[in-house]
């Protein structure tokens, strides 16, 4: 009950200074400001999630505390003291700002949160008055130190490594019980924009593949489509339903379509699949050219803090972790490579191998790139069995299928420093080699590759009829050297 009286002559008083404010404001004209652009505003609506609000206790040093779950409630409550009051695009702009202000400094004080390790001009910068900022900077501030505030309260978890992948053991739980999920947002050309909740997710070790196949699915054509946007949501419990719920959201990716082009990967007697990089797959009703679903495949590398700590326009930025320069060794970064590899669908693991101490000569780099074998062709007792075939199945609303020789690759390559150093989530297909590509053995042989800015990835595999599984007899890694210079600050 004393917190609540609290909230309600905190309310009332912020109600009182912004009709005085304003009133002053229609007494003196306006000096224009350097900023005329209106307030960052994410349009998302979070799906239900489970968070839970808690309360800091006050000391003489803190500032006083409000529940930072619903913010917009209290914005909603500024608003209702300034609608008698005759407003113009300007005033609106001052008085987001000065309210997320009050909100801001009312929770936090004058801290801000700051990610580890992170260089960021913006957050090191001495602090100013409220006008000096963008009418849209209280707003993201506060949600970003939010989202930084829980995350360090799980950055324990996410401290705990796996020696096999190399990556947080945690992964799936920290974003389980943040209630992170995933909002795709399409928009067409004339600009109109659709966004979807995700309709499943599916978690495996080191990656997830997320769906969007519900009901509301809007009717779009795959030519229509100009941009795809992906963004993380954190979801916030709400208790009531006439609380309007936090609109922040954390840009992962976006993609144009004039620049990324969709490539047929396979195709069954319903749907053709569409690939487009660096994760996403478009299944389109054959004969009609519409979407039956979208999934896209992301790998679990910094994926909590690119699902939180993004705003709804630009992506987290993730800082650089450069290991210490060895000049005594002549092909330092060439060598003490390890790597995890797999191959999955959205139900089975088909194959999942590691592979340590993967290394390349300097006189073996050709064409700028850094060769990584890690299955060698000639070497029989390398060679693996794939456990089941090679196939993704699908969903949309009410139908379902599968398409043959398809699937998604999820690798994850350490340096010597057992660091992450190339991170990949994504579709891959497999075609019929036009000759043999192993006389050791006489079923069909098949070829499969990936390609990004950053290296490729060959696979060579033959079909044993009689045992009726893939072989896989050739799995090689090849690296930019230009991202291997960078990363070393070597010169090969």
């Amino acid at each position: 009950m004393a917190a609540s009286s609290t909230n309600s002559v905190m309310a009332a008083g912020r109600g009182e200074f912004f009709r005085s404010f304003l009133q002053g404001l229609d007494r003196q004209p306006a000096q224009p400001p350097p900023w005329r652009q209106q307030p960052v505003r994410g349009r998302g609506k979070p799906g239900p999630g489970r968070g839970a609000t808690r309360r800091k206790s006050r000391s003489s040093k803190a500032a006083p505390s409000l529940d930072h779950s619903f913010p917009e409630a209290k914005a909603d409550k500024n608003r209702e003291d300034l609608t008698k009051v005759k407003s113009s695009p300007l005033k609106e702009n001052l008085v987001e700002s000065v309210m997320w202000h009050k909100i801001y400094m009312s929770e936090f004080g004058g801290q801000t949160w700051k990610p580890k390790l992170m260089d960021d001009a913006a957050l090191k910068e001495e602090p100013v008055e409220v006008e000096d900022r963008s009418a849209g900077h209280w707003k993201k501030m506060y949600f970003k130190t939010v989202a930084g505030q829980e995350l360090n309260k799980w950055r324990r978890e996410l401290r705990d490594m796996s020696p096999y992948t190399g990556l947080p053991r945690q992964t799936e739980w920290v974003l389980r019980n943040l209630n992170v999920s995933w909002e795709l947002t399409v928009c067409d050309g004339l600009g109109r924009e659709s966004k979807l909740e995700a309709s499943r997710a599916y978690f495996f070790e080191s990656s997830v593949i997320v769906r969007w196949s519900a009901g509301s699915f809007p009717r779009f054509y795959l030519h229509h489509i100009s941009n795809i946007q992906l963004h993380g949501v954190r979801n916030i419990a709400v208790k009531s339903p006439e609380v309007r719920k936090p609109d922040w959201r954390s840009l992962i990716l976006k993609l144009d379509m004039k620049t990324h082009h969709p490539r047929y990967i396979g195709k069954d007697r319903l749907i053709k699949l569409m690939f487009l990089l660096p994760g996403f797959i478009i299944g389109v009703w054959r004969g009609q050219n519409s979407v039956a679903f979208i999934m896209v495949s992301l790998h679990f590398h910094k994926l909590v803090e690119k699902s939180l700590l993004g705003s709804p326009v630009c992506p987290f930025s993730e800082p650089e972790d450069r290991p210490p320069v060895d000049t005594s060794d002549p092909e330092f970064g060439l060598h003490g490579y390890t790597l995890h590899f797999v191959l999955h669908n959205t139900s089975t693991e088909i194959m999942s191998g590691h592979f340590r101490q993967l290394f390349c000569r300097t006189v073996q780099i050709r064409d700028g790139l850094v060769e990584l074998k890690a299955i060698n062709r000639t070497n029989l007792s390398q060679h693996r069995s794939l456990s089941g075939n090679i196939k993704l199945p699908w969903k949309s609303e009410v139908l379902e299928g599968s398409v043959e020789n398809c699937c998604i690759m999820t690798l994850t390559l350490l340096d010597e420093f057992q660091k992450p150093f190339w991170c990949v989530s994504s579709p891959i297909y497999v075609t019929m080699a036009k000759k043999p590509l192993s006389f050791d053995y006489s079923g069909e042989h098949y070829l499969t590759a990936f390609q990004n800015s950053d290296g490729q990835v060959k696979m060579r595999l033959v079909w044993l009829k009689e045992q009726k599984q893939f072989f896989l007899i050739s799995l090689t890694v090849y690296v930019s050297v230009c991202k291997v210079n960078k990363h070393f600050s070597t010169e090969y």
